[in-house]
């Protein structure tokens, strides 16, 4: 029997139980610092080794955290279903948790690119040090889509919406763009579950909301797509 694509759309709010922080619930500041800071390319110019030593800080307490119920229920999904996960967070979360297709819209805590070169790209699980140069004598940076900088996996992401059967969208405000007009390719009769705290306000009046921390939500979101295969 072919498997239903499911499509699951996470951002912050999924990673948040994890004790990864999130921007947008506490006013604005990351780390106690503003956007402009610490995720611009104009932050990176200014003054590197301050974004470098925010980073460094974030790959240190993602690497510390666990994935919690939410991504464990997720990979456990793969089961029944078809699962390609579509994440705007940088953690790895859904990959440790055992979530097998995974794209990274905004890149990975894990990764660093050549500032001269985005496809020279390594890993790394240790600090970055500024006086570290890629092959072709760029700096190295981390490899992450900054604010005000295009975001090339969207290219990818489309077709996966596209061909979704069922679509869930976790712990996201859908506020930021482009990832927050991916809803808009879906196929008109999918069913959308929608798993926050906060339901977001979308333009899709159809969606079958799940207000619970996505912890909870995720084990509510099994349920359902449990009973509806029956």
């Amino acid at each position: 029997m072919v498997k239903q694509k499911l499509v699951v759309l996470t951002g912050a709010g999924i990673s948040a139980e994890s004790g990864i922080q999130t921007f947008r619930d506490s006013d604005g500041l990351w780390e106690n610092h503003r956007i402009e800071e610490v995720a611009t390319p104009g932050a990176w110019k200014r003054n590197p080794q301050l974004v470098l030593d925010f980073y460094n800080l974030r790959r240190r307490n993602i690497l510390a955290a666990q994935p919690n119920a939410a991504h464990l229920g997720i990979a456990a999904l793969q089961k029944h279903f078809e699962v390609q996960v579509i994440t705007q967070n940088i953690d790895d979360l859904h990959e440790r948790a055992g979530s097998k297709n995974v794209l990274h819209l905004h890149g990975s805590i894990f990764e660093r690119r050549s500032e001269k070169n985005e496809t020279l790209v390594y890993p790394i699980k240790e600090d970055m040090k500024l006086d570290e140069m890629a092959e072709d004598g760029g700096r190295f940076r981390p490899n992450i889509v900054w604010f005000e900088e295009p975001v090339p996996m969207i290219e990818i992401a489309i077709p996966m919406i596209e061909a979704a059967t069922i679509f869930v969208l976790i712990g996201s405000s859908m506020l930021v763009y482009p990832a927050a007009g991916l809803m808009n390719f879906l196929s008109p009769n999918v069913p959308k579950y929608v798993i926050d705290k906060q339901i977001p306000s979308l333009s899709h009046s159809d969606i079958i909301p799940i207000q619970m921390p996505a912890t909870e939500g995720v084990k509510e979101l099994e349920k359902w797509l449990m009973a509806s295969k029956h």
